[in-house]
């Protein structure tokens, strides 16, 4: 017996030795959670890549973006374009008088995430839907030039590209009047966090930022992620919660309203992590044209994860750019299109 319990523990201890060592990301005992150094992140098209979250940055690169955030790319879409973009470039007013852009219209900015850019799937799927839902100004902002860089380097620059988003909104504001309030801020993954800094760059006097499954490694205990105060109403939807073992959003609350759907964790009928993580932007687009999709208010991760909230109920998404709520909401869909 003493010799069963001796193999055992040497065993164990062997084991242990050779898992490879976690960091914890989680900034609340609730949603503990651990993520390796070497992780497999998606791009825009769902393919996984290889990420060392301990990699080095490519400091020139950042150097660049820092000293010229005009790396930002500006595509408007309309109801008198939908199709091909006008491109917008900040500090040149013709190229917005000459544009199909209305100040008196609402404006919705949409920010892909890493490894993406203007062609990404989640830029057609939102701007389509919200060019069919009423007249807006779609403006679509391509950050690939870094956003194609490593994901260590890709993460350092959120700030630089968000305040360079943020500068751009204020020279829209100035040259054409379009005021602060009439803006809605659309970011996916680490988008979601350029987005937040971006309404920080505004000092939070746009109308909304909407997170979508706002990107989990190296966030959850950084300082520059996406918060409550970075617009008058900010609001997370959570499909692919990094509190499970390789999940890619991040495994917290960072909003006024943060909804997880049907749980937060996995999505019905997906069977990969990147499938659950994109279908964030996929409701999201559902709710601008339907408005169909309601979160009850929980108190805790338990009441969210056994589907037993009871509290005040709240709609998740759409366009209303008066919105209001606050809390942690569960909210549940379909299995197809309209969720």
């Amino acid at each position: 017996m003493k010799t069963t319990i001796i193999w055992f523990l040497f065993t164990t201890a062997h084991i242990v030795s050779t898992v490879p060592v976690n960091t914890v990301i989680s900034n609340s005992s609730e949603d503990l959670v651990t993520v390796p150094r070497f992780i497999k992140f998606p791009d825009g098209e769902g393919n996984l890549h290889d990420v060392d979250l301990e990699a080095p940055v490519d400091q020139k690169l950042l150097d660049e973006i820092n000293r010229n955030p005009a790396n930002n790319l500006y595509l408007l879409y309309t109801r008198r374009n939908p199709t091909f973009p006008q491109m917008l470039v900040n500090k040149n007013d013709n190229s917005i008088f000459n544009s199909n852009f209305n100040p008196r219209v609402p404006t919705v900015v949409i920010v892909h995430g890493w490894f993406s850019n203007q062609d990404s799937d989640i830029n057609s799927v939102v701007t389509n839907a919200c060019l069919r839902r009423e007249d807006v100004n779609v403006i679509v902002m391509d950050w690939s030039r870094l956003a194609n860089s490593n994901y260590v380097t890709a993460t350092t620059g959120v700030p630089a590209v968000g305040r360079g988003l943020g500068q751009f909104l204020a020279f829209l504001n100035s040259v054409t009047g379009a005021h602060f309030t009439q803006m809605h801020l659309v970011g996916f993954c680490l988008g979601a966090h350029v987005v937040g800094y971006a309404g920080r760059e505004l000092e939070g006097r746009v109308a909304r930022v909407t997170g979508l499954s706002p990107a989990g490694p190296l966030w959850n205990y950084n300082s520059d992620r996406l918060n409550p105060n970075d617009a008058i109403y900010v609001e997370a939807i959570h499909t692919n919660s990094g509190n499970t073992i390789g999940g890619l959003g991040i495994g917290s609350d960072v909003a006024n309203a943060d909804f997880y759907v049907n749980g937060g964790v996995s999505q019905p009928d997906c069977k990969t992590n990147i499938c659950s993580h994109n279908k964030s932007w996929r409701y999201f687009a559902d709710t601008v044209f339907y408005n169909d999709i309601i979160g009850t208010e929980c108190i805790s991760s338990w009441q969210i994860t056994m589907d037993i909230c009871n509290g005040t109920r709240l709609h998740m998404g759409n366009n209303d750019l008066k919105k209001w709520g606050s809390g942690r909401f569960r909210a549940n869909t379909k299995r197809r299109y309209p969720f």
